[in-house]
Formats: C-alpha cells, sequence, structure tokens
C-alpha cells in the first residue's frame, strides 16, 4: 500500500476520534492511541500529520517522506503535496499560526508553507518554495523570496487531461 495512504488512513481515524462527541472517558485512551499510532507511522513512512489538522476530500500524498502537516493546518478538498513538504507554523504577533490551503493547492518538492497565510484556489507551489506571504487563485509561485510566474492555476498539475486536452 502507498505510504501517503497509511498516513492518510491514520490521519482521518484519529481525527474522527477528535472530533467525536464521545465522553472524554472514552475520548482520551482512543486519542492516546491514536498518537501512539501516528508515531508508528511517522516513523514507517515519513509522513507526519496531526489529528487536528483539517483536510478535505480528495487529499493526495505523491511521494515517500518527510512531510509534516501542523495541528492547526486547513487544507481544502483536492490538494496535493509532494516529498519534503513542510506546512507549519512560523511568523510574529499577527503572522504567527498555520497556514490555509484552498481547493486544487499543489504544493511541489521540498516546498515550505508557514505562517497564517492564505493559499488561493488553484494556485501551485513551486519545489522549494519559500511561502511566507498569501498567494492569490490560480497563481504559480517560485523560489524565496516568493515571485509569481504565471496565473495557469494547477489543472495542469492535478488533471492530466487538461494539458493535452483528451
Amino acid at each position: 500500500m502507498h505510504q501517503g495512504l497509511w498516513a492518510l488512513l491514520q490521519y482521518r481515524v484519529a481525527h474522527a476520534i477528535y472530533r467525536s462527541a464521545l465522553p472524554a472517558v472514552v475520548k482520551q485512551p482512543l486519542l492516546v492511541l491514536a498518537v501512539a499510532w501516528q508515531k508508528a507511522v511517522e516513523v514507517t513512512t515519513g509522513i507526519s500529520i496531526k489529528y487536528r489538522t483539517r483536510i478535505g476530500t480528495g487529499f493526495y500524498i505523491g511521494h515517500f517522506g518527510s512531510i509534516f502537516v501542523g495541528p492547526d493546518v486547513v487544507i481544502g478538498p483536492m490538494c496535493n503535496i509532494s516529498q519534503g513538504v513542510t506546512i507549519g507554523v512560523s511568523g510574529r504577533g499577527e503572522r504567527r499560526g498555520y497556514p490555509t490551503l484552498g481547493e486544487r493547492v499543489y504544493v511541489g518538492a521540498n516546498a515550505i508553507i508557514a505562517g497564517r497565510v492564505t493559499i488561493g484556489d488553484g494556485a501551485v507551489i513551486g519545489a522549494n518554495s519559500l511561502v511566507t506571504q498569501d498567494v492569490p487563485p490560480n497563481a504559480v509561485v517560485v523560489g524565496s523570496p516568493l515571485k509569481i510566474i504565471s496565473y495557469k492555476g494547477s489543472a495542469a498539475y492535478l488533471d492530466p487531461e487538461a494539458e493535452t486536452g483528451a
């Protein structure tokens, strides 16, 4: 089975426990077990997704390893991340916090998205980019400092038929 599926399965179960209305006497031991399972999955897959993270449907992890998604990150539906990606807390004052990714966002290999930033629907974060500022919808961004190189969006990254017209 694909490592991303293991990590997502563990996340979905742990998140369901976290969001449940179970009595605390039942919920707390289940969360302890879920965190232990999360650590085992993290060690074997190199993927760490905290149970407090909010992830929409259709989330896809394309490759094995070195992926960290912080506890208060929000990821919209149909997003895709590659290996080496970190999505976590950073910043000071009002900018301190966790990222929010819109729908159909593609995040390239080894990219870092840090702080209270919003990534617009359909955006593409290029490989090895450092994102510490908001990204507009359908923007394709690269580098550090971040630079918008187009507004072609993520369709060609997420829909194989989009590029060929098939």
